[in-house]
């Protein structure tokens, strides 16, 4: 069978890359090799939040081009990933309507506090098993009609961000199964769209598209782009878990025993199961049951991950220090530790101008003591996230009645050794960390299910196994993690007990 070369984009929230992967089919083995890197990032136009997309279609165009011109018709196919939640509309001409709303808008959570006046929550979870988040875009939607956007009005077509993506490089039309079910008004068991859902909240359903599964081929790139690339056109588009959590997870070597925490912008912690698992403590805990490959279910909660770095990396250059993800971790080791904590998922660090600002009030409004130096800082936010993925992980045991005995960490988080250390310490369970491009090799792979080579989930993390090396970090538990947990949950009932 030999070599066969894919091109995947995995198009994050905070930067996006197109990717080589040259697999042996052969020895099921692969190699990623990364051709294009860009920067992304939401744009502030006046109160809101939105996506360049004609300025990630250029840098996609540019990673098409530059792929081809190192591989030519040697690459079989191209694959898009993308962070979830987030969607556009066409008009009746499969044009763009503005720009799309990034999650982090505003407008979102304000019809996330108003939409249960007018839809039961029950009613909500009992038919799409979505954790209640104010990112999702059913709030978006609701906002819309509350607005009556002109946006809506002349909206023809729904498309989720990656099959948007998909439509300008095929220019056809539909919605892939991993990243629709995070729109929480996909009915989780059909896998069709909760039509009744949009009609309670007067939002058109006549505008979406069929639903389809991860490693469905599109078909050919369009006659137009391949013309002005300079292209062939023997190059397939297939839908991998265009949902980059959903590759991800495909890509994560997990065992019976584990749980899974896919680290990126956010912490995806979560199991893999084969059906949804929709009940009242469920909804209770708020947990999700988002689509996965391979007919699987990824039953998980969301928790803010790498973005407070990001965040505070960004605070401090605006104070005119610079620092690089490396120096921030080392600073981080250096410092002393269990001294305050925050609730990575308190709404107020959704969006903050300044995450340092934030955290310096969270902890004042706490009666917690402040961090010295920058490392405490980078410190206590490591230390909280271990701990709130201890907080889920517990959450998951009692929903599923299985024990976890092993945490697999994948996505770029994996990188930050101290990240996976802490967590190893405080949750008491050996962690493996890798593969560090989980994503991009969860599309790849897909890919190669779409073009007939791999046929299960289980040839998918065979490749995995055989292609990339595991780090193990074993874990250190004391009496104090056992005290700043104790703190850490006591400070969660004071902060949940006055949203109640």
């Amino acid at each position: 069978m030999g070599i066969v070369i894919v091109l995947a984009f995995d198009l994050g929230a905070s930067s996006g890359r197109a990717l080589v992967g040259k697999i042996d089919v052969d020895a099921k083995k692969l190699e990623v090799e990364e051709v294009y890197r860009f920067p992304n990032g939401p744009i502030r136009i006046g109160k809101h939040l939105y996506w360049d997309v004609p300025k990630l279609w250029n840098e996609v165009k540019e990673g098409i081009r530059l792929s081809y011109k190192r591989y030519r018709d040697q690459i079989a196919s191209i694959g898009v990933d993308t962070w979830g939640v987030d969607f556009a509309l066409l008009d009746s001409n499969g044009e763009l309507v503005g720009l799309p709303y990034c999650y982090r808008d505003p407008r979102r959570k304000e019809a996330y506090e108003e939409i249960f006046k007018v839809i039961p929550p029950e009613k909500i979870y009992m038919r799409t098993g979505i954790q209640f988040m104010p990112i999702n875009p059913l709030y978006q939607l609701y906002a819309m009609v509350k607005d009556r956007s002109s946006l809506l009005q002349a909206a023809r077509t729904f498309l989720m961000m990656p099959d948007l993506f998909n439509y300008w490089l095929t220019g056809l039309i539909g919605c892939e199964y991993t990243d629709a079910s995070t729109t929480q008004f996909l009915d989780a068991y059909t896998k069709k769209w909760a039509f009744d859902l949009l009609e309670e909240i007067g939002f058109l359903t006549n505008i979406f598209p069929e639903i389809i599964e991860a490693g469905t081929k599109l078909g050919p790139i369009s006659s137009e782009l391949a013309e002005e690339l300079g292209i062939a056109r023997t190059i397939d588009v297939i839908a991998p878990a265009t949902h980059d959590t959903g590759s991800a997870v495909a890509a994560t070597p997990i065992d019976e025993d584990s749980t899974y925490i896919s680290c990126g912008t956010w912490s995806l912690v979560g199991v893999e199961l084969d059906k949804p698992l929709i009940n009242k403590k469920a909804m209770e805990y708020n947990f999700t049951n988002e689509g996965g490959a391979f007919n699987t279910i990824r039953f998980l909660k969301n928790v803010q991950g790498m973005w407070f770095i990001e965040q505070i990396r960004a605070s401090l250059a605006k104070r005119g220090m610079n620092y690089s993800y490396q120096e921030l971790t080392d600073m981080a080791a250096k410092a002393q530790g269990f001294k305050s904590f925050i609730d990575p998922d308190n709404p107020r660090f959704l969006a903050p101008l300044d995450m340092i600002d934030e955290i310096m009030k969270y902890l004042e409004d706490t009666g917690q003591e402040k961090p010295s130096n920058i490392g405490e800082l980078v410190r206590l936010v490591l230390e909280s996230l271990a701990m709130k993925y201890k907080y889920v992980i517990e959450r998951i045991e009692d929903l599923t009645g299985k024990k976890t005995r092993k945490i697999n960490i994948v996505g770029g988080g994996s990188r930050n050794w101290l990240h996976n250390q802490l967590t190893a310490d405080f949750n008491n369970r050996i962690v493996t960390a890798g593969p560090e491009e989980a994503t991009s090799v969860g599309n790849i792979l897909i890919q190669l299910a779409g073009l007939g080579y791999v046929r299960s989930l289980k040839d998918v993390r065979e490749y995995v196994r055989n292609s990339f090396q595991i780090r193990v970090f074993e874990p250190n538990h004391t009496e104090k993690h056992e005290d700043a947990y104790a703190k850490f949950l006591d400070l969660l009932e004071k902060q949940y007990s006055r949203l109640r």
